[in-house]
């Protein structure tokens, strides 16, 4: 049926073409703009994805940054810690020579305190954007990265680790809250938490007594230190002990044993003195006829040698240990802290996380070290296994006057500097270059140890940093893959919506021009 008012054909063709004509308009703005996800009416599901997903890479970007913040803030400590082992090693090389007596130690010394002001100067300039990581021991983190969970739920990252205090400084003691872990060990061997003890030049004796004769062909047998005393009796009749005493201390004194004198205190006694500093002697003897007792000190308990016991000569130094009631287990926590004060000057040593009870043994030696009190030497044991045998410090007096000595300890200090002591090496004296020698060995350790931290915290800063990087790339390409427009398929249809536009318009012109025909109808 022909009609003028509805023309079907005409509103087939334009929907045709309307259809067209949107598709165009489609995969023009695809070519446009790139995109075939552009907003949220595209596709709305891969649109939400993606946002996240852009959302992710702009925070990862800013995670990237941090991290190049980071690990060059930590780069500035490694050099640090490694310029200042550089300059320890210098300064080892400097307490080496002086330790030739032959030499001229002031200007040894004058190049240490050089040297030493060198260091200082390193680590005050050691910062990074105003973060220095080698005066202190306070925790710093690094943001790492993003961690989004299946519900959505976002958190956050961090690469964490604490500075390494390579400064002199002291620290502080908290003794109002002891941890008694510090006391002094008597020579009998009984340890007394807390307690103090007097530092004398003066001699420590033992007493050996011959309490019975000795027969002919018996001989007596006395092992003094590492060294050997014997004596066989072939007179063809019994010695007496009023006249063997006389051969054991003018045979113990031909040992030479250095510090070490005998003199005859009684029928059948030899007194021996001691002013070893540090050696501790043992003294054992045998004989088939005669018990030989050894009384180590004044009041002490006898020991029969000929038993099999031991009797000891103590070193004249006193005691300190860093065990006893405290010792759990022998940890150490940070900011315990130890002073240990001679003649009414304190010498602290805090400890820093990580601290071993060996540890603070070799740090307060090197403050006591660098308080250069004349004729005070110290010397460090240190354990193997500081839960049953803690370590000792010994310190010793050679001066006429006696020194008072006093222990305190508690939580919760300041940790001392991990070059605490440095600052007091002084090889003007044979003494002092042999003091400085022993502590040179720690505060190199420690500069290494720190080095190494930092060196290692820079390595994992880094490989988080090419990781987030990658990860980034990763993100970025899975995004493309969701939203980029394909522009090899996008060209090919925009031809083909081109020619079936165009025929559209035609198919729309013929659909128009059918009305038409029926003017025909009425001529």
């Amino acid at each position: 049926m022909a009609s003028i008012l509805t023309n079907n054909s005409a509103m087939v063709a334009l929907q045709t073409l309307n259809g067209i004509n949107k598709n165009l308009e489609g995969i023009q703005s695809q070519i446009s703009t790139g995109k075939k996800v552009g907003n949220a009416k595209d596709n709305a599901a891969v649109w939400a994805i993606s946002s996240v997903m852009q959302s992710d890479v702009k925070g990862f970007k800013g995670i990237s940054e941090s991290l190049s913040l980071g690990s060059s803030t930590v780069a500035v400590g490694r050099q640090a810690a490694e310029t200042v082992t550089e300059l320890l090693t210098d300064i080892k090389g400097k307490i080496v020579s002086s330790q030739e007596e032959n030499v001229d130690r002031a200007k040894i010394q004058t190049d240490i305190e050089a040297l030493t002001s060198q260091i200082n100067s390193v680590l005050g300039a050691a910062q990074f954007n105003g973060k220095n990581l080698v005066d202190s021991y306070d925790a710093t983190s690094v943001l790492s990265s993003l961690d989004r969970s299946g519900d959505g739920s976002v958190s956050s990252s961090s690469i964490s680790f604490t500075g390494q205090n390579l400064t002199g400084e002291a620290g502080t003691v908290e003794t109002a809250d002891a941890i008694d872990r510090i006391g002094t060990v008597a020579d009998d061997g009984t340890y007394t938490v807390g307690a103090g003890a007097t530092l004398s030049s003066a001699a420590n004796d033992a007493t050996i007594t011959l309490a019975t004769d000795l027969a002919d062909t018996d001989t007596l047998t006395i092992n003094f230190a590492d060294q050997q005393f014997s004596y066989t009796n072939n007179t063809g009749g019994v010695i007496a002990v009023a006249d063997l005493d006389d051969i054991v201390a003018a045979g113990l004194a031909n040992l030479g044993v250095e510090g070490v004198t005998t003199a005859v205190s009684g029928a059948g006694e030899v007194t021996i003195s001691s002013t070893n500093s540090f050696d501790t002697i043992d003294i054992d003897g045998t004989s088939g006829s005669t018990t030989v007792v050894v009384d180590p000190d004044a009041g002490g308990a006898q020991a029969a040698l000929a038993a099999g016991a031991t009797g000891t000569l103590t070193a004249r130094a006193e005691t300190v240990s860093l065990g006893g009631a405290g010792n759990t287990g022998g940890v150490v926590n940070e900011g315990d802290g130890f002073r240990i004060s001679l003649g009414g000057q304190s010498f602290d040593y805090t400890a820093k996380d990580g601290d071993t009870l060996n540890d603070v043994a070799t740090g307060l030696k090197r403050v006591i070290d660098a308080g250069g009190i004349d004729g005070v030497s110290v010397q460090v044991n240190l354990s193997d296994d500081p839960v049953s045998e803690p370590p000792t410090i010994q310190i010793d007096n050679d001066n006429t006057a006696d020194i008072a000595l006093t222990v305190d300890d508690g939580s919760g200090g300041v940790a001392s500097g991990g070059l605490v002591g440095l600052d007091g090496i002084d090889v003007s004296t044979a003494e002092g270059a042999e003091n400085a020698l022993a502590n040179i060995e720690s505060l190199i350790q420690t500069s290494i140890d720190a080095a190494a931290e930092f060196g290692s915290v820079q390595g994992r800063i880094d490989i988080q940093a090419d990781f987030v990087s990658k990860l980034s790339d990763a993100l970025t390409s899975g995004i493309g893959a969701l939203v980029d427009a394909n522009l090899e398929e996008a060209s090919a249809r925009l031809q083909s919506l081109q020619v079936q536009q165009q025929l559209g318009v035609q198919a729309l012109s013929i659909a128009n021009q059918a009305p038409q025909s029926v003017l025909s109808l009425f001529r």
